[in-house]
């Protein structure tokens, strides 16, 4: 598949067929979630695939001698389940004026709301023919459209480059700023805000034992109990979890010490748990789950300990996930992600367009509002 420029785009049928040191040379910061270890133990468990509406096939730019010279970690979707990026309203429209909006073009990291490389490339060079390779693939197979979701800051440029419209939302993320503490971080929050968390902390942390876990340290007991956990949240929240049980092995066996179980210990049972992988620069906050009602233990294992981890990591971040207003009274300011989205019939692109530019204007105004209520010390 040529996209005119001299560049050959190919479709691969999974990232677990290539080479995964080609695959990781790729990006030049460690993100967990592009890295082959994590994708190819969500196809290899059955988490994508099969009957998932997550069908692989990751775009790829091979140079002369065949090997990895970008790629792109794309899915074929046939809805818009585990994505954190709601276009259904879109695809509502779309039906209603006669068109198939499934199947579509995802590139992304499924089930994964956190910012990473989207176009995986060393040299920038080859940002558009990977992405003129996208809209062709669309093109020439009836795909309705491509979007790349939690396209981190530096590469937004990438896709606007390739006349792609850019969506905007809010997250919250911990900054550390040179924090040496949990204790040096309270000293910047205002005075009734500090008394709020460590009130919070106490109350979740009462007959509690609290274990972080990583790598080797995650024994199969203690992913069975997280696996329980898991299941619960996923059945209340989307009806079927995402992640099948292997996955959870898959993980710890191949992302080893970027994994980070954080374990509520009650009279020697695990009650709660959370979910984190490591990057070079943040922490990911991903999954929780709890089989006792204890007030405040979700802050406290999602929120309060994963700054705890971030501070002794010397990481700059927290990235706790999608939505949750909630957050920013424990520290966790608003921060705009973005989107990117080709639409292959023009009308309709431009209807999208136009809806675009009106939300991406409520998107700022609620960032600058949700900014000014965050609990840190005027002045």
């Amino acid at each position: 598949m040529s996209d005119g420029s001299g560049y050959t785009v190919r479709v691969g049928e999974s990232v677990g067929e290539l080479d995964p040191k080609q695959w990781d040379a790729l990006v030049a910061e460690a993100n967990p979630f592009v890295s082959h270890a994590f994708l190819s133990a969500l196809e290899e468990s059955g988490s994508v695939g099969q009957r998932s509406g997550w069908d692989p096939v990751p775009l790829l730019i091979e140079s002369g001698e065949g090997r990895l010279a970008a790629a792109l970690p794309a899915y074929l979707k046939s809805h818009s389940q585990g994505e954190y990026v709601f276009d259904q309203g879109w695809a509502d429209a779309w039906h209603r004026a006669g068109g198939s909006y499934y199947p579509k073009l995802q590139i992304s990291v499924p089930f994964t709301p956190a910012t990473g490389p989207r176009v995986l490339t060393r040299d920038p060079e080859l940002a558009l023919p990977l992405l003129r390779g996208a809209e062709q693939f669309c093109e020439t197979n009836g795909i309705s459209s491509a979007h790349a979701t939690f396209v981190e800051p530096g590469q937004v440029s990438l896709f606007e480059a390739a006349g792609w419209m850019i969506r905007n939302d809010i997250q919250f993320h911990w900054d550390n700023r040179g924090y040496a503490s949990f204790d040096d971080f309270l000293g910047a929050l205002s005075s009734r805000k500090r008394k709020d968390i460590r009130k919070e902390r106490a109350a979740a942390q009462e007959g509690v034992e609290i274990l972080h876990l990583r790598g080797a340290a995650i024994l199969p007991e203690h992913w069975n109990a997280f696996w329980r956990f898991y299941q619960d949240t996923g059945a209340r929240k989307w009806g079927t979890p995402y992640l099948t049980r292997a996955a959870f092995d898959l993980f710890s066996e191949r992302l080893g010490d970027r994994v980070l179980l954080i374990l509520a210990v009650l009279d020697g049972k695990p009650i709660a748990g959370a979910l984190n992988f490591i990057g070079d620069r943040a922490l990911y906050g991903r999954y929780w789950g709890a089989v006792v009602d204890k007030p405040f233990l979700h802050f406290e294992l999602c929120y309060y300990q994963a700054i705890d981890a971030a501070i002794a990591l010397g990481l700059d971040r927290v990235e706790a996930g999608a939505q949750g207003g909630h957050k920013l009274a424990r520290g966790y300011e608003p921060v705009r992600t973005t989107s990117a989205h080709f639409i292959v019939n023009r009308s309709f692109r431009e209807a999208v367009a136009d809806f675009l530019r009106r939300e991406r204007e409520g998107v700022a105004q609620e960032q600058e509002l949700l900014g000014a209520h965050t609990p840190f010390r005027q002045g």
